[in-house]
């Protein structure tokens, strides 16, 4: 999927493609039609750079419901000539997911676009699941035969029939179908499950890499054949080594570690830093400084997994290295320093923001550490990666951050934070929002009475409602 292009933060389109949750707040204000026009737009172009992590499906129902909004838009989308060229499910998954919660709050037209889409889309699989958690028996009972028609009755069909049973994310309708009288669809579904089943046990039974009786050599060859066809071994090599390999072996484990081939390279590094062995960071050292790419990152993740306090003070000599091995060190004192190292970890927390900007990926354990650590001189650094980044996980990071350095969160950012989209964000909001204002108290009997809610959440809103909270 293309990455998304994401509006300026203090746009209303921004707001809403962070799902953060001034997004519905100034939705609610402004007019609707510009409302609508906007939602639709994110909705219909997913805005999350990891979509597979990211939440924006409920934030997104939610809003519609506050806005009485109409789903015709939603509705060109999915049955738009396109859905038949465009086979990734980054499509239209964001769709299916808020149809389908909408659905879960009532929607009557929600319900029936995904039990139309299911029968004829080319993401049918997901409405299927979308549909499997919210319809009765019967609608789900009524997509038998479309659904199983996609499935010639021939060799190849009945085998792309057994892995659609078997990789199914929920087993409800195959389980319904698969009790149906008729041989065209229960004889059909029922031998596809014991397809998959026999399919999963061979695979089972077929394990490819490292035996019993291999030598640190054969572990060594094992891991450069998977460079070699363009996948990354050395971290199973690694803990196959751990099984094969003695006392004896640790000088031939050094060596590789130092100037062996990629693939045995960095299946020592890893081995020899899960060991903390005494000469690993040396040769971490050594790694970043003559190794490819790959024996650089292989080196630094390494480093970065280390425990010991010899690691520890390691990284208090490399955090002002301006390479990779410098970031690294940054992240381990954000992770594992004490309060000595805030000054530290403070310094890569900026660094990182002035080169990379808010979304750079070491920020998510350096905003970690700022929290831990308590450092409040990080809060405007901390106020501004919540502002900016596109990434809905970074802003709940930052928001638990600012709980703990920034005494302006609980009338400030944790007050949205409770309309978010993400629910960890929503859970700090509730524990830390102030009550004096209306909209919290409001919001947090909203959450409480919500099904959709996650369950922590209401937990924490429980928390706070009590006879001393103000009426709305």
């Amino acid at each position: 999927m293309f990455d998304p292009v994401i509006a300026p933060s203090a746009t209303l389109l921004g707001l809403l493609q962070r799902g953060r949750g001034d997004g519905t707040l100034h939705a609610l204000t402004a007019p609707r039609a510009e409302a609508l026009a906007t939602l639709n737009h994110c909705v219909l172009r997913d805005p999350r750079h990891d979509w597979q992590v990211e939440n924006r499906s409920l934030y997104y129902a939610r809003l519609y419901l506050d806005l009485s909004g109409e789903l015709d838009e939603i509705e060109g989308h999915l049955f738009d000539v396109e859905d038949t060229l465009d086979e990734c499910e980054s499509r239209t998954g964001l769709t299916l997911a808020v149809l389908g919660h909408l659905a879960s709050y009532g929607r009557r037209d929600a319900l029936e676009l995904l039990r139309r889409y299911a029968a004829v889309g080319t993401n049918w699989a997901w409405a299927l699941d979308e549909l499997a958690l919210r319809d009765d028996d019967a609608g789900l009972r009524a997509l038998a035969e479309p659904v199983l028609a996609r499935f010639p009755a021939d060799p190849e069909g009945e085998a792309a029939l057994a892995t659609a049973v078997r990789d199914a994310f929920e087993p409800r309708p195959w389980r319904l179908w698969a009790d149906d009288p008729r041989a065209s669809v229960g004889t059909r579904v029922r031998g596809a499950q014991e397809a998959g089943s026999f399919d999963r046990w061979q695979r089972q039974m077929r394990p490819s890499g490292p035996r019993p009786g291999w030598s640190v050599q054969a572990v060594f060859d094992w891991a450069q054949q998977g460079i070699d066809r363009g996948a990354a071994l050395h971290v199973p090599a690694a803990r196959c080594l751990m099984a094969v390999a003695g006392p004896e072996d640790r000088a031939e484990i050094v060596a590789a570690a130092r100037d062996g081939g990629e693939g045995a390279r960095c299946t020592a590094l890893r081995y020899l830093a899960d060991g903390n062995d005494p000469e690993a960071l040396d040769l971490i050292e050594a790694a970043v400084a003559t190794g490819s790419t790959a024996v650089v990152d292989a080196a630094v993740d390494a480093f970065e997994r280390m425990r010991s306090v010899a690691a520890v003070d390691r990284a208090r000599g490399w955090a002002h290295r301006p390479d990779v091995l410098g970031a690294a060190a940054g992240r381990m004192l954000a992770c594992r320093g004490g309060a000595q190292d805030s000054e530290l970890v403070l310094d890569a927390l900026r660094e990182a923001v002035r080169g990379e900007g808010p979304d750079a990926p070491t920020l998510w354990t350096l905003v970690d550490g700022a929290g831990r650590l308590g450092i409040v001189c990080a809060a405007p650094v901390l106020r501004h990666i919540y502002r900016e980044t596109a990434s809905s996980h970074l802003r709940g990071r930052a928001a638990r951050a600012l709980a703990a350095t920034d005494p302006s969160f609980p009338a400030g950012f944790a007050v949205e934070c409770l309309w978010d989209c993400e629910e960890t964000t929503r859970e700090v909001a509730a524990r830390h929002a102030e009550t004096g204002d209306a909209r919290v108290v409001d919001q947090l009997r909203r959450l409480a009475a919500d099904p959709a809610e996650e369950a922590d959440v209401q937990t924490a809103v429980r928390s706070r409602i009590g006879p001393d909270m103000p009426a709305v």
